[in-house]
């Protein structure tokens, strides 16, 4: 496994990409938006990836994973016109249908097939399966690359550089966050996608998030970049907010 089948699998994703793109402006900005976000992963997986010393090998790994850990949305966005789970199909399970219809791991080993599929497959879960520690490792690898490219998305969206609700799962901007959201960060606990209620909620889901990252470079990101205090300024200023906030804040300092 060189940088060349990598190339040619970089080719190919933006082959099949291309096929979901429309006459239609309001219709290819989701389709961009997702297109945009796998190369910032791919980014991301590289940079913690090579902070924490991994292999070339491995490293080609990690990117495979990352270029492909989304494919399945170009297919839901198309069918279903959502990026919501719930309402449509599990976007994981929905691009490892994809990854196997066009055979497009066949040049990797049975044991690297797995493990990518494995780290696609749980990329968006509440919790990981038990697993050996290599293929967790790699789990929590692109967990982390894709949380903190999400974020990056989220600091445009809401500062209304990409006014498209697509992204926001279609929730109600209400001035109202949910006191059960608010209760699962102060227990350091990841907030459950199916409580969410209203944006305010959303926002502090990925406020939440930072219990769920694995390593240090990826600490390093959340705080260069500040992305809690981005999200926290488009908040309602109330002192249970305040708490959560600070709580988070706090715990990313002490992972540095």
């Amino acid at each position: 496994m060189n940088t060349d089948t990598l190339n040619l699998l970089k080719n190919w994703f933006a082959d099949y990409v291309s096929g979901f793109y429309k006459d239609d402006p309001e219709y290819n900005k989701p389709v961009s938006l997702k297109e945009h976000h796998t190369k910032h992963v791919c980014s991301n997986i590289l940079m913690i990836g090579k902070e924490l010393g991994l292999s070339p090998h491995d490293l080609i790994i990690a990117e495979t994973i990352a270029l492909f850990h989304d494919i399945g949305r170009f297919r839901q966005y198309e069918i279903y016109r959502t990026f919501v789970d719930s309402i449509s199909e599990n976007h994981a399970k929905l691009g490892l249908k994809q990854i196997g219809i066009h055979k497009v791991l066949s040049m990797f080993s049975r044991n690297d097939k797995r493990l990518i599929s494995k780290a696609i497959a749980y990329h968006n879960t509440l919790y990981l399966p038990k697993e050996d520690e290599k293929t967790l490792f790699f789990m929590r690898l692109i967990r982390d690359a894709d949380k903190l490219d999400i974020w990056r998305v989220f600091g445009d969206y809401y500062g209304e550089k990409w006014p498209n609700n697509t992204i926001a799962l279609d929730l109600p901007d209400l001035p109202v966050c949910s006191k059960n959201i608010i209760d699962s960060i102060l227990k350091q606990t990841i907030v459950n996608m199916k409580d969410l209620q209203t944006l305010n909620d959303f926002k502090l889901l990925q406020i939440s998030w930072v219990f769920d990252i694995n390593f240090v470079p990826s600490f390093k990101i959340i705080k260069n970049n500040n992305y809690i205090t981005m999200i926290a300024k488009t908040l309602p200023v109330k002192k249970e907010i305040s708490e959560v906030v600070k709580l988070a804040c706090d715990y990313v300092d002490s992972k540095l």
